[in-house]
């Protein structure tokens, strides 16, 4: 008689991404999740890029003040290296990482960690932004934010740039950025 062997089932990890426009309130949203789980005792990480100190230098905080505190890296190895002992990861930011970002977040899923992505999924010229797309396409769970257009008051999806810079990364607020709906953003 054949006795199957006692194997644990490894804990599972999952990635979850959290998408929209400028000010749909994507970190908000992380931030409320990663509240969330500290709530129930889970050992939480945050990272941002270095690149993000319009706020604060270590911590995630939303356009509402919400506030988090974050380690910044310089890449999304670091991440892998950082992480060690945890439950939650939450990552802000993630367009401004590097290709690498979903192998990380896959990674850290594999190793049984639940992963809170957010991020800006196109950029302001309405082009898929940096590693997002792949990461979209790695998650398991997706939700997907909407501000509020600035023009007409429907809901939008498009980040607004009202500079005349063509660089794809210039960081900014209302000053520089406003949400917009399609017809809105086209016109």
């Amino acid at each position: 008689m054949f006795i199957e062997p006692n194997i644990r089932k490894a804990k599972q990890g999952w990635i979850e991404v959290v998408c929209g426009s400028m000010f749909s309130g994507k970190t908000e949203e992380l931030i409320r999740r990663l509240r969330r789980a500290k709530i129930a005792n889970l050992r939480v990480e945050i990272y941002k890029p270095v690149i993000d100190i319009r706020y604060a230098l270590e911590e995630v905080v939303s356009h509402n003040d919400t506030r988090i505190p974050s380690t910044p890296v310089e890449n999304s190895q670091n991440i892998l290296l950082l992480a060690q002992n945890v439950d939650v990861v939450g990552i802000d930011e993630a367009q401004f990482f590097d290709a690498e970002m979903p192998n990380v977040a896959e990674q850290l899923a594999m190793r049984g960690i639940r992963v809170i992505v957010a991020g800006l999924d196109m950029d302001f010229k309405c082009n898929p932004f940096g590693p997002m797309p792949a990461i979209l396409a790695k998650a398991d769970y997706i939700t997907k934010l909407h501000a509020i257009c600035v023009q007409c008051g429907d809901i939008a999806n498009y980040s607004y740039r009202k500079t005349a810079s063509d660089a794809q990364v210039v960081l900014g607020e209302l000053d520089i950025y406003e949400p917009r709906c399609r017809n809105c953003y086209h016109s």
